[in-house]
């Protein structure tokens, strides 16, 4: 099953950064966020990646077109002969990374349209750029498929943004932890599609999914929601940025279910 990753949008809430580089570019630790992203699905053996490309897509393909040298632990450039090049115990993943450009300012729905020639008539999957997660993607797929729906998404509550004050009356007797927010479940990403999917999608421009689709889907009966409890985390400002860049750098990321 092919993963496909939009990764096209502004990132306007975190422009400190996006200003330079598409938002999945961002780096969490020395990698973009893109790349933990895909490390999550390969950990369960899928490795083939669909990437919707959109503003300073570039970007995105002049990382991948070097990956293969930056995943090395070192490169002999022989000017002795010419120009050879011998790359040394290369550690890169076996992935297979398809980039299409969807439209400088096409919107979400739309650009899933422009990539259905490279998924084909085969269930897919499908997420954000920007959201990281522990989620067991076998269990995903699982409810998926007993489900019997033309899709499926990941379903989670945010955390709230600020810890709680214990009163008693006029008088603090403690501080709690954050909590969950006011118990509603979002959309978090991490979504399985049949192909049937792209038949809800028929505007070529300015489809937003969840505004379009998604809601149809529902209407019809056709969107399942598989409950994820565990870490959740999007990267939309440079706080959330922050947070996740502590996380990692203190080994403490629980997205990394992968082994290095």
């Amino acid at each position: 099953m092919k993963v496909v990753i939009l990764a096209g949008g502004r990132g306007t809430r975190i422009s400190e950064e996006s200003h330079l580089k598409p938002k999945p570019m961002v780096e969490i630790g020395d990698k973009p966020v893109l790349w933990h992203i895909m490390k999550i699905y390969s950990q369960y053996g899928y490795n083939e990646f669909i990437i919707c490309l959109g503003y300073k897509g570039y970007v995105i393909k002049e990382y991948f077109a070097n990956y293969y040298r930056h995943m090395s632990e070192a490169i002999t450039y022989d000017f002795t002969s010419g120009n050879g090049v011998e790359v040394h115990q290369n550690k890169v993943e076996p992935w297979k990374v398809t980039l299409v450009d969807t439209g400088l300012n096409t919107m979400t729905g739309s650009r899933i349209k422009r990539i259905e020639p490279y998924v084909g008539n085969n269930p897919f999957m499908l997420t954000y750029g920007d959201g990281l997660a522990n989620i067991n993607i076998d269990q995903l797929v699982r409810n998926h498929k007993e489900n019997n729906r033309l899709a499926t998404i990941t379903a989670v509550q945010p955390d709230g943004r600020f810890g709680r004050l214990e009163l008693e009356g006029n008088n603090v007797t403690g501080f709690a932890e954050k909590v969950k927010g006011d118990g509603s479940w979002i959309n978090g990403g991490f979504m399985v599609c049949q192909p049937e999917v792209f038949g809800y999608i028929h505007d070529r421009d300015t489809t937003i999914l969840e505004q379009g689709p998604l809601q149809q889907l529902a209407q019809d009966g056709q969107l399942n929601a598989y409950h994820h409890e565990g870490f959740w985390q999007p990267m939309d400002t440079l706080r959330e940025k922050i947070v996740l860049d502590e996380l990692w750098e203190n080994k403490k990321a629980p997205w990394k279910v992968w082994t290095e």
